[in-house]
């Protein structure tokens, strides 16, 4: 009697655990709900997804003042790029810090300068052609993949972009797949930890929530960078 128990109970927690599996799996990625005034009304691990800037707002990201609020030149350090490498900008814009990274890949190197708005890529080539640096390559993206090819990129970096996209999951899983073995992306965000940073809550990131979304794919956290005056700037590796 006893053992037609254990038997009994051993079985019963297989079929709990394969029914608590599959319910997992099937447990939705994104939930909705009444979108907030900068939200897009979705959410994911525990955060609304911000809106997206328009094109129409160009002009901010090339402001004169960007240099002084944001430190670029701090960022640029940080990222100690090299002659021959391949680098992504994730949502690229204008092109703002894709011009200052050609520099630093060339000889060699391109930068590869992603966006999902067709009117933004256009901006992007010409003003990237005005600057006469060939090795930037402006490419159309879409809410789901960056469309790179699978182990071509060196390092990809999002400035102020993660946090605004509609499927951050799917975008990362691109981003990942197009990084090569040992990569590294680079999630630059306003810091949610300090209320100072003068950026509505939705447009900002905490450290911690970088890294628990980034943990749900093959990557290693390498450290963080708080030079920067507004923002952080998160790495990680690519795992094998």
């Amino acid at each position: 009697m006893r053992h037609r128990v254990l038997r009994a109970s051993a079985a019963a927690l297989v079929t709990c655990t394969l029914w608590c599996t599959a319910a997992a799996a099937q447990a939705p990625r994104y939930t909705t709900a009444p979108a907030s005034t900068e939200g897009i009304g979705t959410r994911y691990m525990g955060r609304e997804i911000a809106g997206v800037m328009g094109w129409q707002g160009a002009a901010w990201l090339e402001r004169e003042e960007r240099e002084r609020e944001e430190r670029t030149d701090l960022l640029m350090n940080a990222l100690a790029l090299a002659p021959g490498m391949v680098v992504a900008d994730i949502g690229a814009g204008t092109g703002y810090l894709s011009r200052r990274m050609a520099g630093a890949v060339a000889p060699g190197g391109k930068v590869l300068a992603v966006d999902v708005q067709p009117e933004m890529v256009a901006m992007l080539k010409d003003l990237a052609r005005r600057s006469g640096q060939a090795n930037i390559e402006p490419l159309l993206g879409s809410e789901t993949d960056v469309r790179l090819p699978a182990s071509s990129v060196d390092l990809a970096i999002m400035v102020d972009v993660y946090h605004e996209l509609a499927r951050p999951y799917e975008v990362l899983a691109s981003v990942v797949r197009a990084l090569k073995p040992g990569g590294r992306v680079v999630f630059v965000e306003y810091r949610a930890e300090d209320p100072a940073v003068p950026i509505k809550a939705l447009h900002k990131m905490s450290e911690a929530q970088v890294k628990r979304e980034a943990a749900v794919h093959p990557l290693v956290w390498e450290r963080t960078v708080n030079t920067l005056p507004w923002q952080h700037m998160v790495v990680f590796r690519k795992a094998g």
